[in-house]
């Protein structure tokens, strides 16, 4: 899977946080307008939603792949669509955004969104 990735100076928790919050998509993703999970329940294993995109498109989505505190990933109607992973390092955590080959060209909006959810987390520390 190809992926792009960000070196942070901040808690993990703070950034974990920050990918999780379905509210806060809108603000670091360049292509979602909003989101929301169905029963209004925290991201989780088998979680479905809808996000809808700056086309106006509202798709539904499920998480395929959640390790809490870790990592998640999900289908996109349907579709295998991007993975989010926060490694903890010393003094922070690396942020990495993967996706499936079909979907590499999407890899510069992912990192578009990186520095924004920086900036993001930086304010709950």
């Amino acid at each position: 899977m190809p992926t792009t990735e960000l070196r942070m100076n901040l808690p993990p928790e703070a950034v974990w946080a920050t990918i999780t919050d379905v509210n806060a998509w809108p603000r670091w993703g360049p292509t979602v307008t909003g989101a929301r999970v169905n029963g209004d329940v925290e991201l989780a294993s088998g979680a479905r939603g809808t996000i809808t995109t700056i086309a106006g498109v509202p798709l539904p989505f499920e998480v395929t792949e959640f390790v809490d505190g870790r990592l998640w990933a999900w289908k996109v109607a349907g579709a295998n669509a991007t993975r989010h992973e926060v490694i903890p390092v010393a003094g922070g955590c690396v942020l990495s955004f993967g996706a499936p080959v079909w979907a590499a060209a999407y890899l510069p909006v992912m990192a578009f969104a990186l520095p924004r959810i920086e900036g993001i987390a930086a304010r709950l520390e």
